[in-house]
C-alpha cells in the first residue's frame, strides 16, 4: 500500500489489484479476486481482466494513467488511456482502471505505475510466477 502526497495536496492512500470491481446500488465498490501476486501453471499467461483501483484524497482536477512494465522496466505490458478525474475539497475519489487480455510473458516483479498529469506518482510490484517454481514472494499474516 502507498501513502504518498504530491506538492498540490493530492494523496494516494492505496492501490489495489483485483480481477473485477462493481459499483453496488448504495454506491459502494465491491472488489473480487484481490491479489498481490499471480501464480500460474505455466508462462506466458494472459489475464482476461485486470483491475487497478487507486483511492485518492485532496482537491483538484487531474489526469490519471496506469501502466504495467516488464520486470526490467523496458517494455510496457499494458498502458491505459489518460482519464480525467476530480477530487472535491476535503473529499476523495476512486480511480478504476480496467485492462483486458494482459499477457505476462515471463515470471518476475512487474511494475504497476500510477501517473498523474503524465508524471509517475506511485509504483507497486505485481509478482507473476509459475506455481511449480519455488516462490520468493514474502508473505505476512498481518494485513496492512
Amino acid at each position: 500500500m502507498t501513502n504518498q502526497e504530491a506538492p498540490t495536496g493530492l494523496r494516494l492512500h492505496y492501490t489495489i489489484m483485483c480481477e473485477d470491481v462493481r459499483v453496488e446500488i448504495n454506491h459502494k465498490l465491491s472488489l473480487m479476486g484481490i491479489f498481490y501476486a499471480v501464480q500460474v501453471p505455466q508462462l506466458p499467461v494472459t489475464l482476461l481482466k485486470l483491475v487497478i483501483l487507486n483511492h485518492w484524497s485532496g482537491e483538484g482536477q487531474y489526469l490519471s494513467e496506469v501502466r504495467i512494465l516488464t520486470p526490467d522496466r523496458v517494455q510496457p505490458v499494458a498502458v491505459s488511456a489518460p482519464s480525467p478525474f476530480q477530487v472535491p475539497p476535503d473529499g476523495y475519489a476512486d480511480n478504476v482502471t480496467i485492462f483486458a487480455n494482459v499477457t505476462f510473458p515471463t515470471s518476475g516483479g512487474y511494475v504497476v505505475q500510477s501517473l498523474i498529469n503524465s508524471n509517475v506518482f506511485s509504483e507497486q510490484t505485481l509478482h507473476i510466477g509459475e506455481a511449480n517454481q519455488q516462490s520468493t514472494i514474502e508473505t505476512s499474516d498481518t494485513i496492512q
